[in-house]
């Protein structure tokens, strides 16, 4: 069976639906700590800044939900 990208499934509290959000690259190892985790925080951190505020800040976004994946802190990666 092959490797499945993460997702994740939330309640919008307005309306009650539910939305799956998809993100992450398939068969893809999350090493948080390691140079490859820092080059993944640096490069996802403009992917960030090029979203509107609203974006930027909602925590259902494919780019945040893979960041807290990695322990992003800024442009770093943390154990």
């Amino acid at each position: 069976m092959p490797k499945k990208a993460s997702k994740k499934t939330f309640t919008n509290p307005k309306t009650g639906r539910k939305k799956t959000v998809r993100y992450g690259q398939v068969g893809a190892k999350v090493r948080p700590g390691t140079k490859k985790g820092d080059s993944y925080c640096a490069r996802s951190a403009g992917i960030k800044k090029g979203l509107s505020k609203a974006d930027q800040n909602n925590p259902n976004t494919p780019n945040n939900l893979s960041r807290k994946k990695w322990k992003c802190v800024g442009k770093k990666s943390k154990r």
